[in-house]
Order: C-alpha cells, then structure tokens, then sequence
C-alpha cells in the first residue's frame, strides 16, 4: 500500500475539524500539534495515496474559505511499522483496486507534475533546440541511439499533456499556457530543422528520416495507446514509466523530419511528416482528455464542474473531429500513392534529395 504525508497548517481554532477529517477519512494515522507558535496549529496525517484527494477535497470544503491554512504533500518512502498488508482490506477498499476511476495520487500532485510540462522558460528552449539538433542528426546519420536520446528529452510531451490535464479540470490558464508552451516549441523544432536540411549536403536516404514520412493508421493506434499510457502513468504516480511513452510517441522527430524536408525542397515529403507529426498531437490530445475523465480528475466543486464542462466537450469534440480528419487524410494519401504507383511513379517516401 503506498503511503502519503499531508502536513496542514492552520489556525489553531480548526484543529479539532482536522483531526475529525482525518479520522472520517480512514487516515492510518493523525498526530495533532497544538503547540504552535502565533495560534497556529500543525496536523499530520498518514494516508493511503487512494485516500488521499478524498482528504484533501474535504480539507479545502471546510476551512477552505480560510486563507491563514495551508496543506503539503509528501511521499513516503516507508514506514515503520509499515500498514497491515496482510490483513484482509475493507470491502470498498477492494472495490478501489479494480476501479479504474480511482486514481491513486491526488489532483494537486497531477498538477505539479504537469505544470513542470508546460512552463516556457529558457530551459524548455534549450531542451528544444538541443533535441531537435540531436533527432535532426541522428535521423540524417540513420544512428537509432541518437534519435532515441532525442525522444527520451521530449520536450514536446509535455505541454500537450497539461493542456489535456487543463481542461479536465477546467484551468483555463494552464491550458493557454499549455497551448502557447506547445507552439513555441513547435516553430522553434521546425526552425532549427529547417536549417539542418538547407545546409545538409549529403542524401537523404536514410531509414530513419524517411520512416517520419510515412503514416498510416497505425500511426493512430499507436497515438492512442501512448497517449492513454502517458495519463495512466501520470495517475498512479509511475512517472517513470513516461520514458517508453516518450519513444513510443515522440512528438520532435516527426517535426524535425518537416524541417529538414522542407528545408531540402522536399515538399511531399515533409507534408506527409507533417500529417505524421499532427496525427501524434491529436491522438496523445484526445485520449488524454478522455483517460483523464474517466479516472474522476476534475474540478472539485459542482459549480466548477459545471462551468468547465462545455469547455471538455468542446475540446474532446474538435480533437475527435481533428482525428477523423486525419485518418481520412491517410486513407486519401494511400489510395492517391497506390494509383501512383500503378502508373509509375514513386512515393513521397520513396523520393530522395541530393
């Protein structure tokens, strides 16, 4: 059973409504410090992670008005003694274990984790330019380890994971900040991109580039079920399970193989990486709105439900419409490169540049 540390500060007026929450909430173990300085009182509480937004949901209900409170949440390494492990667990316990709706680490640890994602700042600029150069050499240079290390940076990941994450719980200033994140990061890859390939003098014929060139709907199952496995990692606080999810999905290859193909005079090319790169977008997008909704994250009150959920309509619809679009797109593409080649000509993919 994981296990978290919630440290609550407040008025010392409010200690008796803690501890009362604590125990309500089934807390392994409450200790209450009344003996704080300016009136203050300081609550701890030992709580099962699957607990643990119950607490905190309740904490901000009742002295949530209050603006002299604050609440922290660690993570326990262990315990001594550590909890019952074998003793047989309540029956809604079980029930949690086999409900994908029950998330296993608090809204508020989500949000910190995503937030990280979507900060634009020197250091996701950096991290940007220094991927980009290293997908766009390791493709060129057909090096898988290289291009490896540029998805496992992924500085793209996370700004479209904190939009989906956003809109799940109605913060309309982590989705715009998600959004803006994601574009800068985007033109910058492609920029840089292009630079590479108008400069690069050798073929583009390796198999790394030109596999960014070809989409089909595997591309979307694939999306799909990286997306979805990104959220869940997210949820059971696995974050480092995100590394496979990073290579199974990574957004700045695909951006880079535009750049560089645009840059090279490729158009066709670079168009059906372009198509590959929006595919990876829309997918992780989608899915990621959907997961985290069906595992209960979202606004806390029933007024902020209400008002946000229009807004996850709206998101899901457009990203879902967007999908459509897209696989539409590829089936298009297909039969036009199937005709092609029975007239003989070549695929986009098949092309290469001098």
């Amino acid at each position: 059973m994981a296990l978290q540390l919630i440290e609550v500060t407040a008025d010392h007026g409010h200690v008796d409504t803690l501890v009362a929450l604590g125990e309500q909430k089934n807390a392994l173990d409450v200790y209450a410090d009344e003996r704080g300085e300016m009136d203050r009182c300081l609550v701890r509480y030992v709580i099962s992670t699957k607990r643990s937004q119950e607490l905190l949901d309740a904490l901000q209900a009742a002295i949530g008005a209050q603006e002299n409170w604050r609440a922290v949440v660690l993570p326990i390494q262990a315990s001594v003694p550590g909890p019952e492990d074998n003793a047989r667990p309540p029956a809604d316990e079980v029930a949690r274990r086999f409900s994908f709706a029950s998330i296993t680490v608090s809204r508020e640890v989500i949000w910190n984790e995503v937030t990280k994602g979507a900060r634009l700042d020197l250091n996701f600029l950096i991290l940007t330019v220094l991927s980009t150069i290293t997908a766009g050499i390791g493709m060129l240079t057909d090096n898988v380890a290289v291009v490896i290390g540029a998805m496992v940076i992924a500085p793209l990941l996370g700004p479209n994971l904190a939009f989906a994450f956003g809109t799940a719980i109605g913060d309309r200033t982590l989705m715009f900040r998600a959004l803006g994140t994601n574009v800068v990061g985007i033109i910058l890859a492609l920029f840089f991109s292009y630079v590479i390939g108008a400069f690069w003098t050798g073929a583009l014929q390796s198999p790394e580039l030109l596999s960014r060139t070809v989409v089909g709907f595997d591309s979307i199952a694939l999306a799909l079920a990286a997306g979805a496995a990104a959220v869940l990692s997210l949820t059971t606080g696995l974050s480092a399970t995100l590394v496979g999810v990073m290579v199974a999905v990574a957004l700045l290859p695909p951006a880079a193989a535009v750049g560089i193909m645009l840059g090279s005079g490729n158009l066709a090319a670079a168009g059906s990486a372009g198509l590959l790169l929006a595919v990876n977008i829309a997918c992780v997008n989608l899915v990621a709105q959907i997961v985290f909704v069906a595992k209960g994250i979202g606004p806390r009150t029933w007024a902020e439900k209400k008002a946000s959920r229009p807004a996850r309509y709206i998101n899901v619809s457009v990203w879902l419409l967007l999908v459509v679009v897209l696989a539409t797109a590829i089936w298009f593409a297909r039969e036009t490169e199937g005709v092609a080649e029975g007239q003989g000509f070549a695929s986009p993919s098949d092309v290469s540049v001098d």
